[in-house]
């Protein structure tokens, strides 16, 4: 399936995420889907995962999606005819910074207007790994309701635990596992130690240097 295109300090964004703007409802052909693109079908919000379009030898083309449940989190796999039409979510995005967790509500606080906005966690999907106080997000709205986040995509996170380092082992290419102080686990050169600063990119959850 095709999935066409979720350094300083934690606040790098991709060029395309723009804070506060806005995507207007509007009805969109499958054939123009694109990975990230959120639409409603039966008063659901999905969000394409993948697409695949498919022209058989005999029959009308359609096209073939994995689309996620904003609300539940769960992938479903759905077919539709070839430039069927789907209303697009209106979307709004605003710049906001994680403050505090309480219970499964995680806290943001609008940098505009400072206003807390409470997040559900079942809604942050994999991204709860990369946040720590003060990290800088962009959340996303329907309507009044915050649907999920953007974390940046490179965060800068300290080891605080690992298996001692071994200096000068930096050639063999050689890995083991870090937890960094978000509770996120990657896998590190043996010459990193417990208190490295480290510089990840959330996309991959990869390590890409020391800072």
């Amino acid at each position: 399936m095709c999935a066409n295109g979720p350094e300083s300090n934690s606040t790098r964004f991709p060029a395309s995420a723009g804070f506060r703007g806005s995507v207007e409802g509007l009805m969109i052909s499958v054939n123009d889907f694109r990975t990230g693109m959120t639409v409603e079908i039966d008063g659901d919000l999905f969000q394409v995962v993948e697409f695949l379009h498919v022209k058989p030898g005999k029959g009308a083309a359609f096209v073939r999606t994995k689309l996620r449940n904003i609300k539940t989190g769960y992938t479903v796999e759905k077919t539709f005819r070839g430039g069927e039409k789907l209303q697009r979510a209106h979307i709004e995005r605003r710049k906001m910074q994680f403050t505090y967790v309480e219970e499964n509500l995680y806290h943001f606080m609008d940098l505009e207007s400072y206003e807390d906005v409470p997040v559900e966690k079942t809604l942050l999907g994999d991204q709860v790994q990369w946040l720590k106080d003060g990290t800088e997000v962009e959340v996303s709205f329907h309507d009044v309701t915050p649907i999920g986040i953007e974390v940046p995509n490179f965060v800068e996170l300290v080891v605080t635990d690992t298996e001692p380092g071994f200096k000068g082992d930096t050639a063999t290419g050689a890995t083991k596992a870090a937890t960094l102080e978000t509770g996120a686990v990657v896998n590190v050169p043996l010459f990193i130690e417990v208190g490295t600063r480290l510089q990840i990119d959330t996309r991959t959850g990869q390590y890409l240097r020391r800072v």
